[in-house]
Protein backbone atom coordinates (compact mmCIF):
# COMPACT_ATOMS: atom_id res chain seq x y z
CA UNK A 1 0.00 0.00 0.00
CA UNK A 2 1.29 3.46 -0.88
CA UNK A 3 0.71 6.49 1.31
CA UNK A 4 -1.77 8.07 -1.12
CA UNK A 5 -4.14 5.10 -0.74
CA UNK A 6 -4.60 5.47 3.03
CA UNK A 7 -7.49 7.95 2.91
CA UNK A 8 -9.49 5.54 0.74
CA UNK A 9 -9.60 2.56 3.12
CA UNK A 10 -11.80 1.77 6.10
CA UNK A 11 -11.01 1.77 9.80
CA UNK A 12 -10.33 -1.96 10.03
CA UNK A 13 -7.80 -1.72 7.21
CA UNK A 14 -6.18 1.29 8.89
CA UNK A 15 -5.80 -0.72 12.08
CA UNK A 16 -4.13 -3.45 10.05
CA UNK A 17 -1.66 -0.88 8.70
CA UNK A 18 -0.86 0.12 12.28
CA UNK A 19 -0.32 -3.53 13.14
CA UNK A 20 1.82 -4.41 10.13
CA UNK A 21 3.81 -1.31 9.26
CA UNK A 22 3.91 1.20 12.09
CA UNK A 23 5.23 1.51 15.63
CA UNK A 24 4.24 3.66 18.56
CA UNK A 25 7.05 6.29 18.57
CA UNK A 26 6.43 7.33 14.97
CA UNK A 27 2.70 7.66 15.64
CA UNK A 28 3.46 9.71 18.76
CA UNK A 29 5.66 11.99 16.64
CA UNK A 30 2.85 12.54 14.16
CA UNK A 31 0.35 13.36 16.90
CA UNK A 32 2.85 15.90 18.25
CA UNK A 33 3.27 17.43 14.79
CA UNK A 34 -0.51 17.75 14.50
CA UNK A 35 -0.66 19.61 17.82
CA UNK A 36 -1.90 16.71 19.97
CA UNK A 37 0.86 16.75 22.60
CA UNK A 38 -0.89 14.80 25.36
CA UNK A 39 -1.75 11.49 23.67
CA UNK A 40 1.11 9.34 25.05
CA UNK A 41 0.30 7.59 28.32
CA UNK A 42 2.59 7.74 31.34
CA UNK A 43 5.68 5.58 31.47
CA UNK A 44 4.50 3.45 34.41
CA UNK A 45 2.03 1.62 32.17
CA UNK A 46 4.05 -1.39 31.04
CA UNK A 47 3.28 -4.59 29.07
CA UNK A 48 3.49 -7.89 30.91
CA UNK A 49 6.21 -8.91 28.43
CA UNK A 50 8.24 -6.92 25.90
CA UNK A 51 6.72 -8.51 22.79
CA UNK A 52 3.15 -7.57 23.65
CA UNK A 53 1.46 -5.06 21.34
CA UNK A 54 -2.09 -3.78 21.62
CA UNK A 55 -4.12 -2.23 18.80
CA UNK A 56 -7.86 -1.59 18.77
CA UNK A 57 -10.81 0.60 19.68
CA UNK A 58 -11.11 1.87 23.23
CA UNK A 59 -13.84 0.27 25.35
CA UNK A 60 -13.62 2.17 28.60
CA UNK A 61 -14.39 1.41 32.24
CA UNK A 62 -14.28 3.70 35.27
CA UNK A 63 -13.73 2.32 38.78
CA UNK A 64 -13.72 3.79 42.27
CA UNK A 65 -12.28 2.53 45.53
CA UNK A 66 -14.73 1.22 48.12
CA UNK A 67 -14.31 0.18 51.74
CA UNK A 68 -17.00 -2.44 52.13
CA UNK A 69 -18.21 -5.29 49.94
CA UNK A 70 -21.27 -4.31 47.94
CA UNK A 71 -24.30 -6.54 47.65
CA UNK A 72 -23.58 -7.01 43.91
CA UNK A 73 -19.87 -6.21 43.73
CA UNK A 74 -19.27 -7.26 40.12
CA UNK A 75 -22.50 -6.11 38.43
CA UNK A 76 -21.16 -3.32 36.19
CA UNK A 77 -17.79 -5.04 35.83
CA UNK A 78 -19.52 -8.04 34.30
CA UNK A 79 -21.64 -5.78 32.07
CA UNK A 80 -18.53 -3.94 30.88
CA UNK A 81 -16.72 -7.16 29.95
CA UNK A 82 -19.76 -8.71 28.30
CA UNK A 83 -20.19 -5.54 26.20
CA UNK A 84 -16.75 -5.93 24.59
CA UNK A 85 -16.81 -6.30 20.80
CA UNK A 86 -14.27 -7.78 18.39
CA UNK A 87 -11.36 -5.37 17.99
CA UNK A 88 -11.97 -3.58 21.30
CA UNK A 89 -9.29 -2.76 23.86
CA UNK A 90 -10.44 -2.50 27.45
CA UNK A 91 -9.15 0.81 28.86
CA UNK A 92 -9.76 0.87 32.60
CA UNK A 93 -9.36 3.87 34.86
CA UNK A 94 -8.79 3.08 38.54
CA UNK A 95 -7.47 6.61 39.17
CA UNK A 96 -4.16 4.95 39.99
CA UNK A 97 -5.60 2.96 42.88
CA UNK A 98 -3.06 1.22 45.09
CA UNK A 99 -5.78 -0.74 46.92
CA UNK A 100 -7.44 -2.80 44.28
CA UNK A 101 -6.64 -5.28 41.54
CA UNK A 102 -9.05 -4.82 38.66
CA UNK A 103 -7.85 -7.45 36.17
CA UNK A 104 -6.95 -11.14 36.15
CA UNK A 105 -6.99 -14.41 34.24
CA UNK A 106 -10.76 -14.89 34.06
CA UNK A 107 -11.37 -11.39 32.74
CA UNK A 108 -8.61 -11.96 30.17
CA UNK A 109 -10.29 -15.22 29.15
CA UNK A 110 -13.70 -13.56 28.84
CA UNK A 111 -12.26 -10.61 26.92
CA UNK A 112 -10.44 -12.93 24.52
CA UNK A 113 -13.65 -14.85 23.88
CA UNK A 114 -15.42 -11.59 23.06
CA UNK A 115 -12.75 -10.74 20.48
CA UNK A 116 -10.99 -8.04 22.50
CA UNK A 117 -7.39 -7.37 21.51
CA UNK A 118 -5.99 -6.32 24.88
CA UNK A 119 -6.36 -4.31 28.05
CA UNK A 120 -4.85 -1.07 29.40
CA UNK A 121 -5.29 -0.44 33.11
CA UNK A 122 -3.76 2.34 35.22
CA UNK A 123 -3.61 -0.08 38.12
CA UNK A 124 -2.83 -3.64 39.11
CA UNK A 125 -3.45 -7.07 37.71
CA UNK A 126 -3.13 -10.53 39.17
CA UNK A 127 -2.60 -13.96 37.56
CA UNK A 128 0.12 -12.25 35.54
CA UNK A 129 2.00 -15.37 34.44
CA UNK A 130 -1.21 -17.08 33.36
CA UNK A 131 -2.12 -14.04 31.27
CA UNK A 132 1.35 -14.13 29.69
CA UNK A 133 0.82 -17.82 28.88
CA UNK A 134 -2.48 -16.89 27.21
CA UNK A 135 -0.72 -14.27 25.10
CA UNK A 136 -3.35 -11.67 25.99
CA UNK A 137 -1.81 -8.18 25.62
CA UNK A 138 -2.06 -6.44 28.99
CA UNK A 139 -0.48 -3.16 30.07
CA UNK A 140 -0.66 -2.22 33.75
CA UNK A 141 1.25 -0.49 36.55
CA UNK A 142 1.91 -3.47 38.82
CA UNK A 143 0.71 -6.68 40.44
CA UNK A 144 -1.34 -7.55 43.51
CA UNK A 145 -2.99 -10.83 44.49
CA UNK A 146 -6.10 -9.21 46.00
CA UNK A 147 -9.70 -9.45 44.86
CA UNK A 148 -11.45 -6.25 43.78
CA UNK A 149 -14.81 -6.93 45.39
CA UNK A 150 -13.82 -5.55 48.80
CA UNK A 151 -11.74 -2.72 47.36
CA UNK A 152 -13.26 -1.18 44.20
CA UNK A 153 -16.25 -1.21 41.91
CA UNK A 154 -16.97 -0.28 38.31
CA UNK A 155 -19.13 2.85 38.42
CA UNK A 156 -19.62 3.29 34.66
CA UNK A 157 -18.35 2.12 31.30
CA UNK A 158 -18.21 3.42 27.73
CA UNK A 159 -17.58 6.90 29.11
CA UNK A 160 -14.55 9.20 28.75
CA UNK A 161 -11.77 8.20 31.16
CA UNK A 162 -8.37 9.59 32.10
CA UNK A 163 -5.76 6.83 31.90
CA UNK A 164 -2.03 7.41 32.12
CA UNK A 165 -2.61 11.16 31.82
CA UNK A 166 -4.54 10.82 28.55
CA UNK A 167 -8.25 11.51 28.13
CA UNK A 168 -9.63 8.51 26.24
CA UNK A 169 -13.06 8.50 24.62
CA UNK A 170 -14.87 5.29 23.68
CA UNK A 171 -13.87 4.36 20.13
CA UNK A 172 -10.52 6.16 20.18
CA UNK A 173 -7.71 4.05 18.74
CA UNK A 174 -5.29 2.52 21.23
CA UNK A 175 -1.81 1.62 20.01
CA UNK A 176 0.73 0.21 22.46
CA UNK A 177 4.06 -1.58 22.34
CA UNK A 178 7.19 -1.81 24.50
CA UNK A 179 7.89 1.93 23.99
CA UNK A 180 4.52 2.94 25.44
CA UNK A 181 0.92 3.65 24.53
CA UNK A 182 -0.77 6.34 22.49
CA UNK A 183 -4.46 7.10 22.10
CA UNK A 184 -5.41 8.36 18.64
CA UNK A 185 -8.67 10.34 18.45
CA UNK A 186 -10.90 8.34 16.16
CA UNK A 187 -11.46 11.12 13.61
CA UNK A 188 -7.70 11.60 13.17
CA UNK A 189 -6.86 8.00 12.33
CA UNK A 190 -6.66 8.30 8.49
CA UNK A 191 -4.42 11.38 8.60
CA UNK A 192 -2.24 9.95 11.38
CA UNK A 193 -1.67 6.71 9.46
CA UNK A 194 -0.96 8.54 6.20
CA UNK A 195 1.57 10.88 7.79
CA UNK A 196 3.15 8.09 9.85
CA UNK A 197 3.72 5.97 6.75
CA UNK A 198 5.45 8.92 5.07
CA UNK A 199 7.66 9.41 8.13
CA UNK A 200 8.59 5.73 8.18
CA UNK A 201 9.70 6.00 4.55
CA UNK A 202 11.90 8.97 5.44
CA UNK A 203 13.31 7.13 8.47
CA UNK A 204 14.13 4.11 6.33
CA UNK A 205 16.04 6.27 3.87
CA UNK A 206 17.79 8.10 6.70
CA UNK A 207 18.84 4.79 8.26
CA UNK A 208 20.32 3.60 4.97
CA UNK A 209 22.33 6.79 4.54
CA UNK A 210 23.61 6.68 8.12
CA UNK A 211 24.74 3.07 7.68
CA UNK A 212 26.68 4.16 4.62
CA UNK A 213 28.51 6.72 6.74
CA UNK A 214 26.64 9.95 6.00
CA UNK A 215 26.79 12.65 8.65
CA UNK A 216 23.74 12.92 10.86
CA UNK A 217 23.59 16.67 10.10
CA UNK A 218 23.38 16.02 6.37
CA UNK A 219 20.81 13.27 6.76
CA UNK A 220 18.63 15.37 9.03
CA UNK A 221 18.83 18.36 6.70
CA UNK A 222 17.63 16.15 3.86
CA UNK A 223 14.83 14.20 5.55
CA UNK A 224 14.04 16.18 8.72
CA UNK A 225 13.55 13.14 10.95
CA UNK A 226 15.36 11.73 13.98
Amino acid sequence: MVVSQVQDIGEDALLQVLRDRLYVPVVSDILDAMGYLDQAMSADLRPLEPQMRVIGRAHTALTADIYERLEEPYRLEIEAIDALKPGDVMVACTNGSQRTCFWGELLSTAATARGATGCIIDGHTRDALRIVEMGFPLFCTGFRPVDSSYRSTVVDYNVPVMVGGVLVHPGDIIFGDFDGIVSIPKALLPEVVERALAKVESEDQSRDMLREGALLRDVYDRFGVL
